[in-house]
């Protein structure tokens, strides 16, 4: 039998430990999550934190547009 102390009724983390913030978009690379709400999670309420779990899959932390290569030096002419 499990000690109730230890038991927590939370919201796991949708960290991914792929952790790096895209300099454009400002949110995680592995979970989409903004700097702040990687750094207040602990912190947040099951209510908040449920929010942000059901927002992540709509998000895109890289821009799905090509920077650069051909066509960008063609445009910069």
């Amino acid at each position: 039998m499990s000690d109730p102390i230890w038991t927590r009724d939370e919201i796991d983390s949708p960290c991914t430990q792929v952790c790096q913030i895209h300099p454009d978009t400002r949110l995680c690379l592995g979970c989409a999550r903004s700097i702040e709400e990687i750094g207040d999670w602990s912190r947040m309420t099951p209510e908040q934190r449920k929010t942000i779990m059901a927002e992540l899959p709509s998000r895109s932390p890289a821009p799905t547009t090509r920077r650069g290569g051909r066509a960008g030096r063609l445009s910069r002419s």
